[in-house]
């Protein structure tokens, strides 16, 4: 299921964006991939969801190869977390 005005990549990324977490505000694009620099959980609302699911305990300095379309504060621990997209 592909939601309106979402995209799904399957190309590499592009370019990047740092991520700030928010529980208001989406971003601006699908991502193809969420770097990870520091440790921590990271929640985040997947292209094809509207729910937001909780990654526990991801690595820092993980490339995360997810389409995503929001990452929310509520829950994040992880940081330093820039988009690929």
């Amino acid at each position: 299921m592909q939601f309106p005005g979402t995209q799904i990549h399957t190309s590499p990324g592009s370019y990047a964006l740092v991520i700030a977490p928010s529980d208001g505000t989406p971003l601006p694009e699908v991502t193809r991939g969420i770097y990870v620099g520091t440790a921590g959980d990271l929640t985040v609302v997947f292209a094809g969801d509207t729910a937001p699911v909780t990654l526990v305990g991801v690595p820092g300095g993980s490339l995360l190869p997810i389409s995503v379309r929001a990452v929310k504060a509520t829950g994040t621990t992880a940081s330093n977390l820039v988009a690929v997209i």
